[in-house]
Order: C-alpha cells, then structure tokens, then sequence
C-alpha cells in the first residue's frame, strides 16, 4: 500500500498544494510554520479522519475560509481508491472512499493504516491515562475493526449509565433494574475490551523491549505493566462494590476506562527517573513496535510518518532510524525536516531513491527526484 496522490485546500496554511509521489521516501523541507507537517497531518486524516494534533476540525481550515479538502489516491492490492475527506463549517465532516461516503467515521479506521512519529508522542509518557489507553485503542482498531465498534458502544452506555446515576441523585430515588440493564451490557463489552488489550499488550511488549534494546546503548531494563482494575476483579464484582461511591459521584469509577499503561525503566516509571535520551528512545521503541506489530497483524507494511524527528534525536538514534527504514519492508515513508541538506545527507544512507519537497508558507517552492 502506498499513497500515490495529495491534494490539500483550505487546510491549514494550504490554500491549494498538489504532490504525486512516485518513490518510497518523501521529504518535505523547510521552516518551522512553513506548512510541512500539515501535509503529514493531511494524511493522517486520511487514514484516521482526523487531525493527529488538533482534533477540532473547525480549527483545521484556513483562517478566512469555512472549508478544507483532502483528496488521497492510495494504491492497495493494485487497486485503486480515492479517499477525500471534506469539512464545511455548520455542514461537518464528510469521508469518502471511492466516491461512496461513510455512515460511520469507525468504518473507515483500518484501510489505510499509518504510524507517526512525532515530539508530540512525549505525551504518551508525561500526561495522563487516557493518551495511553488512545495508543492501545488506536493500535488494535487498524487490524481488528470489531473492536472499535465495542470501544464506541462501551462509551456509549457508559455515558447513559452515569447519566441514570445523576437522575438517582438529582430526582431522590433508585432503581437497580434500570440500572442492571445498563450493568449488564457495560459488563459484556467491558471484558470483551478488557481481553482484547491484555493480548495485545501480552505479545506488544516483547517486540517493544526487542527494539528497544536495538535502538538503546544502555543496559537498563524497560517494561510495559498493563495496569486494570479487571486484572484481579471481574467486572460485575467491581460494580457492585463501588456502586454507593458510584451513586455519591455521579459517575462510574471502575471499568476499562480506567485502564492504564505503566511505562517502567528499572521498574520505576520512566517519566520519574528516565533522562530525556532514554525517553527518545522508549518513544521511539514504542512507535517502531507498534508498526512492526500492525504489519505482522493485517499482512503489509502501513505508511510511516516522521515529523522533524532529525531535529529532535541526536546522530547515533537518527543512524538507528536510518537503519530501521532501510532493513524493513516499508512501502513508503513522509518526513518532514527543517535542513534540505541534512535530510539529503541522512536519506542518502538508505540507499533508497527518495523526494525532496521545498515548502514555504504552504506552498510548494521547489520539488527534487
């Protein structure tokens, strides 16, 4: 699979850039604020329907504009599809695939799967719970598509649930088979979702700890601690003990969205005692991982996304990169850098024919094959 066509309007700083890419390793140079990662953005969108960095899509169009379009020819299984993904101010957000347009955004997820690399992914070690539970829901959703349907419909009754508990608390009165109702479709999804992460965190963390180890000239000890309160419980048992703090809150304190990942270095959390080398590193581990896993999962290599990861790591992870991208059977590869020079200087140690855009205020200055 590969993306063999761009266009961007409207969307962001672009008001209308075109590209057709024709080698595996794409590059695209220039400032900082010049419109770069806003095409690697654009493709994100295509593939998640949605912004990697800015999930209000009214805050995605160009200031005086009241509309985006991106239009994406992927080449899967030598077939061709046209992806476009359109917003309009009061109208929403519209998907198409080949001109048929999704009922469901979660019907999407999955068909044209990508990773991204990006200084943004610090996130994962220093806020809270929920930017890690989005890496495992985002990771099995691009090979499992079941599971986004149970993760939407969990939310979904979860919300209503604690919605009744207001109404308990608000109206003066209680109904426990109103709430069983709720109780028991809760129980079904949750232990389905609950199963569906311990594997996949089970076979994830040995190919994390392997490329870490490759990508690490340290001898700590990393490791990924699955963290559930479904671990030691079973679902109905945490309901019912934690129903009257339940009732007095008005929300609902145990499930697996309260799930966690604790990302450990000599069995101490990372972001505690872990230098900001040894962060790049884990962060690194943790997105080569999570590609290597979705390629050996739905059988082909998903499109790679690097953003100004050059800038950010110093020679001997960049070489490390390098190397990831030139011994795997990637397809295709989008980087974004500040240094035309530099970038050429570290493609070139791939031995792989690559592009080079020059983008300046969302336009396309200068195009190298």
């Amino acid at each position: 699979m590969y993306l063999k066509s761009l266009t961007l309007q409207n969307f962001k700083n672009h008001s209308l850039s075109k590209f057709n890419f024709f080698n595996k390793v794409i590059c695209f140079v220039g400032k900082n604020g010049s419109g770069k990662t806003n095409i690697l953005d654009s493709i994100h969108y295509l593939s998640l329907t949605k912004s990697y960095f800015n999930h209000v899509d009214s805050l995605n169009v160009k200031f005086d504009e009241d509309y985006f379009i991106i239009k994406g020819n992927f080449l899967k299984n030598d077939e061709d599809f046209l992806v476009e993904c359109n917003y309009q101010n009061k109208l929403g957000k519209r998907v198409k695939n080949n001109l048929k347009r999704y009922k469901r955004f979660a019907d999407h997820i999955g068909q044209f799967p990508i990773i991204i690399i990006s200084p943004t992914d610090t996130n994962l070690i220093i806020e809270g719970s929920d930017v890690r539970r989005k890496f495992i829901d985002s990771t099995i959703s691009l090979y499992n598509p079941l599971y986004i349907n149970s993760l939407i419909d969990y939310n979904k009754i979860l919300k209503q649930r604690n919605f009744l508990l207001k109404q308990f608390n608000e109206k003066k009165y209680f109904d426990q088979i109103n709430l069983d109702f709720y109780d028991q479709n809760l129980i079904k999804l949750g232990e389905l979702i609950f199963k569906e992460r311990k594997n996949f965190m089970n076979d994830f963390t040995a190919i994390f700890k392997d490329y870490y180890s490759k990508i690490s000239d340290n001898n700590e000890e990393v490791d990924l601690i699955f963290n559930s309160q479904l671990n030691n419980k079973k679902f109905n048992v945490l309901l019912k003990e934690s129903l009257p703090k339940d009732r007095n809150t008005n929300y609902t304190q145990c499930g697996i969205h309260k799930d966690d990942v604790l990302l450990k270095m000599n069995n101490h959390l990372i972001k505690k005692i872990g230098s900001q080398g040894q962060q790049k590193s884990f962060l690194i581990a943790l997105k080569l991982a999570q590609f290597e896993f979705i390629k050996n999962n739905i059988g082909y290599a998903p499109i790679l996304l690097l953003d100004d990861i050059f800038d950010k790591l110093d020679d001997n992870r960049v070489l490390k990169l390098v190397e990831f991208v030139k011994n795997k059977n990637i397809n295709q590869v989008f980087i974004t850098d500040t240094h035309e020079l530099r970038c050429k200087q570290i493609l070139d140690k791939t031995d792989i024919e690559f592009s080079i855009y020059t983008i300046n205020n969302g336009q396309i200055e200068n195009a190298k094959k």
